[in-house]
């Protein structure tokens, strides 16, 4: 019975260290650089926690990090509007130390605003 408990806790362990592997702290992003560009969508995943989608950006593909699925959901983003191939405007923030990532601020899709912060 000891022995299962300390599996179960390493388990549990386990599993939320590599879930903080996945949350940005915005602090990591350069807010004094606004990046602000049209791109389309080649990739993207909607799920906590964060949504993600990749465009290119200087010709580079770079990952933007946008909201949770839950926030995005409230401010009216649905999975089908950020599906491979929409077109998209960006304002977002460079990561400090990776080179070809972001967090978006806002994104605008169809001529609609949506605030991701």
């Amino acid at each position: 019975m000891t022995y299962l408990k300390g599996i179960t806790l390493a388990m549990v362990f386990l599993l939320s260290v590599s879930f903080t592997a996945f949350h940005h702290g915005w602090a990591n992003y350069d807010q004094t650089k606004v990046l602000d560009f049209q791109s389309a969508i080649e990739h993207s995943i909607y799920e906590n926690p964060h949504a993600l989608a990749e465009v290119k950006y200087n010709g580079a593909r770079w990952t933007v990090y946008l909201a949770p699925a839950s926030r995005m959901k409230t401010r009216g983003v649905s999975a089908d509007m950020i599906k491979k191939g929409t077109s998209l405007r960006i304002v977002a923030y460079p990561h400090k130390t990776k080179k070809t990532e972001m967090r978006a601020e806002r994104i605008f899709i169809g001529g609609e605003k949506y605030e991701l912060r």
